[in-house]
C-alpha cells in the first residue's frame, strides 16, 4: 500500500450486478487496507428477470471458489446448452444455437466448410447433429464431464438458468463473510468535489455520509452516480433494435422434474417470447417494440402463452437498448443496467456485468486514476458492447418474415458496416474471423447465419483439397459419436437429482437403465485423419467454454 492506493471502495445499489462486484471485489482486494462498502435499500426492487446465462459465468464462479452443486441448489438452478429458436428466419421454422463447437476441423479446414461442401453434393443432416450440445438438449440429456473425459463428451459445454434474486442472495452470503458490509438505506445526495466533479461520497436519507475513494454504480437503469450525477450521455441503439418493451411472469413448469436443458425464443409478430426452465418454476417473458404492440396486448398475449399455472403478478420493463458514452468516470464505474442494456437474446445481460468487473480488477485504479487505464476500460467495454449489439441485430435482419410492420422494418433495414461486412463475407463462402474483444465464436455465427436462412454461395477453396470419400466417412463417424453419446446420458432431471445437493434429488423419478459412460471408441483405421478418443464417466468435474 501506499499512499495513493485505494482505501474506500462504494457499491452503490445491490441485484446481481453488486453482489457480483461485492463478491469478486471480497476474493481478489482482500488486501487489508480496502475496504469495500454496499449500500442498498430493501424498498428499491430489482429487474431480476434475468435467468439464463452463457458459458464464461461457470468461470466466474471457479474464481470465485463456489461449488456448482452447492449454488445450482441455491439458485434453483437447471443446465443451459444453447437457446432453441423458433419463427426467427421464418414463420413455421426453428433452429438451434448450441454452446461450443461443430464437429472437428479436418486438416485446417474449418467443420462447417466441409459441412458446406458436403451438402452441395448430397442430401445431408442439418449441421446441429454435429454439435455434442445440441444432441444432447436434443434427446433431453445431460452430462457433466470429468476433468479426464475425452471427445465427444469433452465437447458439451453448457452454462445455467437460475433466479437472478436468488443468485444475488447467494453471492451477498459470499460476500458479507468475506468481510463486505452491507448499509441499508436510501441515498438522498450524491457530494462531488467541487474541484474536479469527482464523487467524494453519498448521504442517505437518515444522514448517514458514506465516503468512497472508488465509486461502482449499480443503480439500475436510472444510472444514478454515473447519468444523474456525472452526466456521461448514453449512446442509442433503438435504429437497429426497436423493441423497448418487456413484461414478464412466472408460471408452473409443464413437466415439474424434467426441466428442459435450454432457452426457447419464439419470435412473434412485434419482437420475440422467451422460455426459461428453472427448477422450481418457468421463466417467461415477452420482449416487444411499444411502436407495433399495445403493453396490455403484450401482456395478454404473455399470459395466453403460459405452458402453467401463473404465479405471481406480470411486471412490465421499459427501456432503450444501447450503452453509456463510457462506463468509467471520473471515478465511477458502472456496471450492469447502469452501465447500459442489449435486450437479453442470447442471455448477454449477466455477462456484460462480469465482464465489467473482470476489467476493472485488471485495470484496477489508485487514487490519480490515470486517464490511460480509464480509457483502456472504456475502450474494452464499448468493443464488447458493439460485438453484442452486431450479434443480436443479425437475428432480426436476418429474416424471411413479411408478416407485420415491425418484420418488414428490421429486415429491410441498414444495419452498422461491422455485422454487414460479416454478413457479406459468410453469405460469399461461408468465411468469418474473429476479431478484437468479440464474445461470440464463429460456431455462434453459423448457427444464426445457417439457422436464419444466410446460406453461402460457396465454400473454400481449401475444403476441396480433401477426399470425398474421408470426409463423408469422417462426418459420419462424428455423426453418430454424438448421438450415441448423447443417448447414453442421463436426462437432465436425473442429473440434476443425482447431484444431491438439487431440490430436485428429493422428487421422485424413473431411473435410467443408460450406462454413465460414452460409446467404445472407434478405430482410426476407419478414418486415417479423424478418430473419436476412449471416454471417462460423466460426472462432478469439467467446466464451460466460452462461446
Amino acid at each position: 500500500m501506499n499512499e495513493h492506493s485505494i482505501r474506500r471502495v462504494v457499491i452503490v445499489g445491490g441485484g446481481t450486478a453488486g453482489w457480483m462486484a461485492a463478491a469478486a471485489f471480497a476474493r481478489f482486494l482482500n488486501n487489508g487496507y480496502t475496504e469495500i462498502t454496499l449500500v442498498e435499500s430493501e424498498e428499491i426492487g430489482t429487474v431480476g428477470v434475468g435467468e439464463a446465462t452463457i458459458p464464461p459465468l461457470i468461470n466466474f464462479n471457479q474464481m470465485l471458489g463456489l461449488d456448482e452443486n452447492a449454488f445450482l441448489a441455491a439458485t434453483s438452478g437447471t443446465f443451459k446448452l444453447g437457446i432453441e429458436f423458433v419463427d426467427w428466419g421464418a414463420l413455421g421454422e426453428r433452429y438451434f444455437h448450441p454452446f461450443g463447437n461443430y464437429g472437428h476441423d479436418l486438416q485446417g479446414v474449418h467443420f462447417h466448410q466441409l459441412w458446406l461442401r458436403e451438402k452441395a453434393r448430397r442430401p445431408i443432416d442439418d449441421i446441429s447433429v454435429w454439435s455434442m450440445s445440441a444432441m444432447a438438449a436434443a434427446n433431453g440429456k445431460f452430462g457433466r464431464a470429468t476433468g479426464d473425459a475425452r471427445s465427444p463428451v469433452r465437447e458439451l459445454f453448457y452454462a445455467f438458468h437460475f433466479d437472478a434474486s436468488l443468485y444475488a442472495r447467494y453471492l451477498r452470503d459470499y460476500a458479507e463473510r468475506a468481510g463486505i458490509v452491507r448499509i441499508e438505506g436510501k441515498i438522498a445526495e450524491v457530494n462531488q468535489r467541487p474541484a474536479d466533479g469527482y464523487v467524494a461520497a453519498v448521504t442517505l436519507e437518515d444522514g448517514r455520509r458514506i465516503k468512497g475513494d472508488l465509486f461502482i454504480d449499480c443503480s439500475g437503469f436510472r444510472g444514478l452516480l454515473i447519468e444523474e450525477t456525472l452526466h456521461t450521455g448514453y449512446e442509442s441503439y433503438a435504429q437497429w433494435l426497436p423493441c423497448d418493451r418487456a413484461v414478464a411472469v412466472p408460471c408452473a413448469l409443464p413437466n415439474p422434474g424434467e426441466p428442459d436443458a435450454f432457452t426457447r425464443s419464439t419470435a412473434h409478430k412485434a419482437g420475440w417470447r422467451w422460455r426459461i426452465p428453472l427448477q422450481h418454476r418457468m421463466g417467461n417473458g415477452l420482449v416487444y417494440c411499444s411502436k407495433y404492440l399495445g403493453d396490455d396486448e403484450a401482456e395478454a398475449q404473455l399470459l395466453a402463452s403460459l405452458e402453467g399455472e401463473q404465479l405471481a403478478e406480470p411486471r412490465r420493463l421499459q427501456f432503450t437498448a444501447g450503452r453509456r458514452r463510457d462506463c468509467w468516470n471520473r471515478n465511477v464505474v458502472a456496471l450492469g443496467l447502469s452501465s447500459g442494456f442489449i435486450e437479453p437474446l442470447e442471455s448477454t445481460s449477466i455477462h456484460l456485468v462480469q465482464a465489467g468487473i473482470q476489467r476493472l480488477i485488471a485495470l484496477f485504479p489508485d487514487k490519480r486514476f490515470d486517464p490511460v487505464e480509464r480509457d483502456e476500460f472504456n475502450r474494452q467495454m464499448h468493443d464488447l458492447y458493439e460485438d453484442i449489439r452486431d450479434f443480436i441485430v443479425l437475428h432480426y435482419k436476418a429474416t424471411r418474415r413479411d408478416d407485420s410492420p415491425f418484420w418488414n422494418q428490421v429486415r429491410t433495414m441498414d444495419v452498422p458496416e461491422s455485422l454487414q461486412r460479416k454478413i457479406d463475407l459468410f453469405a460469399g463462402k461461408g468465411r468469418l474471423f474473429r476479431e478484437g474483444y468479440d464474445l461470440f465464436s464463429n460456431p455462434s455465427w453459423v448457427a444464426v447465419c445457417l439457422g436464419q436462412g444466410i446460406t453461402p454461395e460457396g465454400w473454400e477453396p481449401a475444403a476441396d483439397a480433401l477426399d470425398e470419400q474421408k470426409v463423408a466417412s469422417a462426418l459420419e463417424q462424428m455423426r453418430r459419436g454424438y448421438l450415441d453419446t448423447a443417448q447414453r446420458l442421463p436426462t437432465h432431471g436425473e442429473f440434476l437429482r443425482r447431484t444431491a445437493l438439487s431440490p430436485l434429488a428429493a422428487q421422485a423419478a424413473p431411473s435410467s437403465s443408460a450406462p454413465a459412460s460414452a460409446p467404445a471408441p472407434t478405430s482410426s483405421d476407419d478414418v486415417p485423419f479423424f478418430a473419436f478418443t476412449a471416454e471417462s464417466p460423466f460426472d462432478v468435474g469439467g467446466g464451460g467454454s466460452p462461446l
